[in-house]
């Protein structure tokens, strides 16, 4: 299925300032792949999935979407492809109540007012929220807003999800129901997060980037057990992996008491 692969050739972006965001960046994640997209803060991650369905053009290089670069002509096709869900979800969440946020997207691409309701209650259920579809997004807590803004992108059918920071300000029940989620997607999903558990529940793949530029790619245990690499980049050791002589052999935990 080639609609589903994503692949960026030689990508660089500077903004109008002047500053170097990307700098050759080149990738391609393939039909199905879960991808985790991890660095310091300002190395380019949130600029990188803002080119992945043209919210932002490269000042070098392509995005190609399948077999599509993304041009002024494939824009709308590649909109209702790539399904991108921002850092703060209020960007994301403007009509007056849920259901209303939710419908928009199918009543945009054109389908009846009946069908696109049908979507969006079963969209709705399906990240459970039913039960708020009348309530305005501006009451809700973080958790909910996140799993309205999935919702509302999930109701265009998008054959990749694009995610950035998705578990940030989310309670561990909702972080969890998020994970829950996403394992139910089964298409392309590629994730920009500082949360590396999440990057392990969800993502056998990792890129790294740091100052612009791709700095390792590969498995994503493999990546986290170098420590060298981590440091280097301003990460931490997963929670999950701290204290394990295997995964972190240069800080073996302490001997129980007693022995």
């Amino acid at each position: 299925m080639s609609h589903h692969i994503v692949e960026a050739r030689d990508l660089a972006y500077a903004y109008p300032d002047g500053t170097r965001a990307l700098k050759g960046v080149s990738f391609r994640i393939t039909h199905g792949e879960s991808v985790a997209l991890v660095g310091p803060n300002g190395a380019g991650k949130s600029t990188l999935l803002l080119q992945l369905n043209g919210f932002l053009r490269p000042t070098q290089g392509e995005v190609r979407i399948g077999n599509l670069p993304i041009t002024p002509k494939t824009l709308d096709q590649i909109r209702r492809t790539v399904g991108v869900i921002f850092q703060d979800p209020d960007d994301q969440l403007f009509m007056p109540t849920v259901r209303e946020d939710v419908t928009f997207g199918p009543l945009n691409m054109g389908f009846p007012r009946q069908e696109a309701e049908s979507i969006a209650e079963a969209v709705l259920a399906q990240v459970g929220m039913s039960d708020i579809a009348d309530r305005a997004p501006y009451h809700l807590s973080a958790g909910q807003k996140r799993a309205v803004a999935i919702a509302a992108v999930l109701a265009m059918s998008p054959d990749i999800l694009v995610l950035d920071e998705p578990s940030s300000h989310l309670d561990p029940k909702g972080r969890r129901r998020l994970i829950d989620l996403l394992h139910g997607f089964s298409h392309t999903k590629i994730i920009a997060t500082h949360d590396l558990d999440l990057a392990l529940d969800l993502c056998p793949r990792t890129i790294v980037i740091a100052d612009g530029r791709v700095r390792e790619d590969g498995p994503t245990l493999r990546l986290f057990q170098d420590q060298a690499l981590l440091e280097e980049c301003a990460l931490e050791l997963p929670l999950r992996m701290q204290g394990c002589p295997i995964c972190h052999p240069q800080h073996p935990p302490s001997p129980s008491p007693g022995r």
